[in-house]
């Protein structure tokens, strides 16, 4: 089994250490602040010198960038891997490569997309990116931590831009429904009476995503069903409503406002997915 070490034992940090030395690979920890190894079948580290030094896998999962550089700054010898699960931006992980190549640190970009409770588990999805010869040597312990990873290419970035995308979809997702209790409750119409009839409408998601894709990934955007210009007046009148009720409408009006530059741009008889597509 191979040694692992984890830096940084806030929640996902601790789930990481649990998962490794549940799967029987000795691992050792250290965390800025004492005692949050508590209960862990595990080796704690004085320092985080000493627990790199301890492994030929070194995984860092904490607060942000910043903070993992001033972890690593006590020296992570050349022929270590790194696993960075910290999270972050694109231009981040690219970053924090080229450090970690500076050094001759082999490294790979890691992203959980599942809860600490979820690690370790057959429903915990991973992303990795970074060199496919520095996955494939340590593809057998990483699924220590989940049965469910997909390895996304050398673009050390790529990772965090899968993460970022679908961050992107859920965030936005999340605004639409609690604006949509907003609006309801402004209206007199109570929140469980609503959800159902939200969830019908959301069943239709799936498909949709199915559909733009295939309209972004061919070039081609029919408004058979809906065009840019006909949506445009269907915003018009929601934001009427929220407006008269006094509730934040700048989500709304962003895309409102997208929507109009499509329309100015030519793109009023297009389908909805257009704005998914560079513009000439």
């Amino acid at each position: 089994m191979t040694p692992v070490t984890v830096l940084g034992l806030g929640p996902m940090g601790r789930a990481l250490a649990a998962a490794f030395a549940a799967a029987g690979h000795p691992t050792t920890v250290w965390n800025r602040t004492p005692g949050k190894a508590a209960g862990l079948d595990v080796a704690v580290a004085g320092t985080a010198a000493a627990a790199i030094a301890a492994s030929p896998l070194v995984v860092v999962c904490v607060r942000d960038h910043a903070a993992a550089r001033s972890v690593l700054d006590v020296g992570v010898p050349a022929g270590r891997t790194l696993v960075d699960f910290t999270g972050g931006s694109p231009a981040q992980a690219r970053a924090m490569a080229a450090w970690a190549g500076e050094r001759g640190v082999d490294h790979l970009d890691g992203v959980v997309v599942a809860t600490p409770e979820a690690v370790g588990g057959p429903g915990a999805v991973l992303f990795y990116s970074g060199p496919g010869g520095v996955y494939e040597a340590h593809r057998s312990t990483l699924a220590a931590l989940g049965g469910n990873a997909t390895y996304l290419g050398e673009d050390p970035g790529r990772a965090a831009a899968f993460d970022a995308s679908l961050q992107d979809l859920f965030w936005t997702a999340m605004s639409g429904v609690v604006h949509m209790f907003a609006l309801a409750g402004a209206e007199g119409i109570g929140a469980v009476e609503v959800a159902g009839h939200a969830k019908a409408v959301l069943g239709f998601f799936p498909d949709l995503v199915d559909q733009v894709a295939g309209q972004v990934a061919a070039g081609s955007f029919p408004g058979a069903d809906a065009t840019i210009g006909s949506v445009a007046g269907v915003l018009d009148t929601i934001l009427g409503t929220v407006r008269a009720h006094g509730l934040d409408n700048g989500v709304l009006t962003a895309v409102r406002a997208e929507v109009g530059r499509a329309v100015e741009a030519g793109y009023g008889a297009e389908g909805f997915g257009r704005l998914a597509a560079p513009r000439s």
